[in-house]
C-alpha cells in the first residue's frame, strides 16, 4: 500500500495545518508524537526531547509505552529537522564524516519532517522551510508529499505494539 489510508489523512491533515500555522506565525515547531487509536478515537500528544541521543532514546521508549497502553493504531510525528540540499544528498555520508552531523554542516537546510507509522506501513515526508510571501522573517512549507518507506530503520522504529503477536509490517526511522 503506497497511499496513506483516508482514515489517517483525516487525522493528520489538520495536525499538518496546525504545524504550518505555528511556523507561519514565527514559532518553532516542538517535536511531538501523536499516538492514536482509531477505534476509541483517542489521540495523545507525547513530547519528543531531541536535545541528546539519550533524550531521544527516552522519548522513543515513552512513545512505545503510550502506544502499548492505548493499543495505538498509529503514531504521527512532527518536528523540525535539517536536511541537505538535493545536490548534496548523495554525499550524505561524506557530510557526516566531515562535520559530524547534518546540523553541524554549513549546507544544512531547515526543514519540517513528518512520519506516520500505521499497521499498513510507514510514510515519511520532509520539506524545506521557506520564506513566507511578503515576510522577511516568517516561514512556511509546502503541503508534504509522503513516501511509503518500508525499509527505513532507526531509533524511532517499531513504535506500535505488535498486534496479536504478529510480525511488524514495516521498519521505521531515526
Amino acid at each position: 500500500m503506497s497511499i496513506i489510508p483516508n482514515a489517517y489523512r483525516q487525522i493528520i491533515d489538520p495536525l499538518i495545518d496546525t504545524a504550518r500555522g505555528f511556523v507561519e506565525a514565527g514559532e518553532s515547531l516542538a517535536a511531538i508524537a501523536f499516538v492514536g487509536n482509531l477505534s476509541t478515537r483517542q489521540t495523545l500528544a507525547v513530547p519528543i526531547d531531541t536535545a541528546t541521543p539519550e533524550t531521544k532514546d527516552r522519548a522513543a521508549t515513552l512513545i512505545r509505552q503510550v502506544a502499548n497502553e492505548y493499543a495505538a493504531d498509529f503514531v504521527f510525528t512532527v518536528m523540525e529537522a535539517w536536511t541537505l540540499p538535493p545536490r548534496l544528498a548523495p554525499r550524505f555520508e561524506e557530510v557526516i564524516k566531515r562535520y559530524g552531523s547534518i546540523g553541524a554542516s554549513p549546507h544544512r537546510v531547515d526543514s519540517v519532517a513528518f512520519t506516520l507509522e500505521t499497521r499498513h506501513g510507514l510514510w515519511i515526508a520532509q520539506g524545506p522551510l521557506k520564506p513566507k510571501a511578503h515576510s522577511k522573517r516568517r516561514k512556511t512549507f509546502d503541503p508534504p508529499k509522503f513516501d511509503h518507506m518500508p525499509e527505513v530503520e532507526g531509533r524511532f522504529s517499531h513504535l506500535l505494539p505488535n498486534k496479536d503477536d504478529a510480525e511488524p509490517t514495516h521498519h521505521a526511522l531515526h
